[in-house]
């Protein structure tokens, strides 16, 4: 049997769907994939854009060509919404390909949990848009965002 992750559904307060939310954006912003995966069911169900995926291996295969291909890749996540077992975001992160293009990607995921905390499914729709490397706002190290630094809505995203 694996582990938990809490917080675990169902999500009655703000604070723990924003906890939940803080965690996905920090291991997504470590761009581990082995780590990452952990946090979904092992038969997880995933929409990326057009791609679909089934399962853990399927979910690090794609992680580890995202990041080898989404270089410096920074992740910001916020909380839109959530009840019981579900929970909705809107995310942007900057990253930039091998040719040094910069991109700002924007989205929004729906997430919808097991009773562990294990996301069993999870349904994403991101556009790219150049940007310059001077309009990047994203200053951080790379790895977690600093607590201090603002959030999608203090930075007008």
């Amino acid at each position: 049997m694996e582990s938990e992750r809490p917080p675990l559904p169902p999500f009655t307060t703000v604070e723990a769907a924003i906890q939940k939310v803080r965690l996905a954006e920090d291991a997504w912003n470590g761009r581990d994939p082995e780590r990452v995966s952990l946090a979904y069911t092992p038969d997880s169900q995933w929409r990326n854009r057009a791609e679909f995926l089934h399962g853990r291996e399927q979910i690090k295969a794609f992680l580890t060509r995202k990041w080898n291909r989404e270089l410096d890749y920074r992740l910001i996540k916020e909380l839109w919404a959530f009840r019981e077992n579900r929970i909705a975001v809107r995310f942007a992160y900057e990253w930039h390909d091998d040719s040094g293009n910069w991109f700002r990607s924007y989205g929004n995921e729906n997430w919808e949990f097991d009773d562990r905390g294990l996301m069993r499914c999870r349904i994403a729709s991101i556009n790219d848009l150049p940007i310059r490397e001077s309009e990047r706002l994203y200053d951080w190290a790379l790895g977690p965002r600093p607590a201090g630094h603002p959030g999608l809505t203090d930075l007008g995203l």
